[in-house]
């Protein structure tokens, strides 16, 4: 799914810098001084529009939020939303997932949220999906022991692939559903999950929590093109406003 282009992008981004961390290597290790009373980091992958970023940061502004989003038309929403709740406990990085290690420490993430990735429905791009077993492990080098993963997907498939690659790498599987949904709305909806919903799309979730292991399992580096992105179209998705 493709987004429309935004009028006066660069004009609207510059107006919301505060929120836009250019360099997040540079913070690895010393993200708590952008917030020093946060008791925990939250990371977000793909962030799309903002809207479950943005609703959860206010919602918990005893934590520091960061969100990673490649689509600038798709940030620039995401960020007037934080700017207009004015809040000061969320951040965006312009990066790619497969280099998580670089932007923060060891233990440094305390929640990962995962939310309508792309499935990557071939068996031959398996190695992209973002819950497969060495993106998992990737996520271990900056989650804290306990840590957990909150994932949300619409693609059944995906969902039970998932299930088996969490334990594979050393997460313990909890608040497994297939229909979140079922008995009326449950926490913060993405734009993307509104819309399924509506149509009566079962939203799957699930949480995988960190476990400790000594010693840890071989992390292989990701090497290829960013998997943040959310490219292909999921029909009967209706098109962007």
């Amino acid at each position: 799914m493709r987004m429309r282009k935004k009028p006066n992008l660069s004009l609207r981004m510059e107006k919301c810098s505060q929120f836009l961390i250019t360099s997040p290597a540079d913070h690895r290790g010393r993200w708590h001084d952008l917030k020093p009373d946060a008791q925990e980091l939250r990371l977000e992958l793909g962030c799309g529009k903002g809207r479950f970023t943005a609703e959860t940061a206010e919602q918990n502004p005893q934590s520091l939020y960061i969100a990673i989003e490649r689509v600038p038309d798709a940030m620039i929403v995401a960020m007037e939303r934080c700017r207009d709740k004015g809040l000061n406990n969320v951040f965006f990085i312009d990066g790619d997932a497969a280099l998580l290690r670089q932007y923060f420490a060891p233990g440094e993430v305390d929640l990962l949220y995962i939310n309508f990735c792309d499935p990557w429905p071939s068996n031959h791009h398996a190695r992209r999906r973002l819950t497969h077993e060495n993106f998992l492990l990737l996520y271990r080098g900056i989650l804290k022991d306990g840590g957990q993963i909150h994932f949300k997907t619409d693609n059944r498939d995906l969902f039970e692939y998932s299930l088996f690659q969490f334990p594979k790498a050393g997460y313990t599987l909890s608040e497994v559903t297939r229909d979140l949904h079922k008995d009326g709305v449950q926490g913060v909806m993405t734009d993307y999950e509104e819309k399924f919903h509506s149509m009566g799309t079962p939203i799957n979730r699930c949480v995988g929590t960190k476990e400790h292991l000594d010693p840890e399992p071989e992390f292989r580096p990701i090497a290829g093109p960013d998997r943040t992105r959310r490219d292909v179209s999921y029909p009967p998705a209706p098109q962007e406003p």
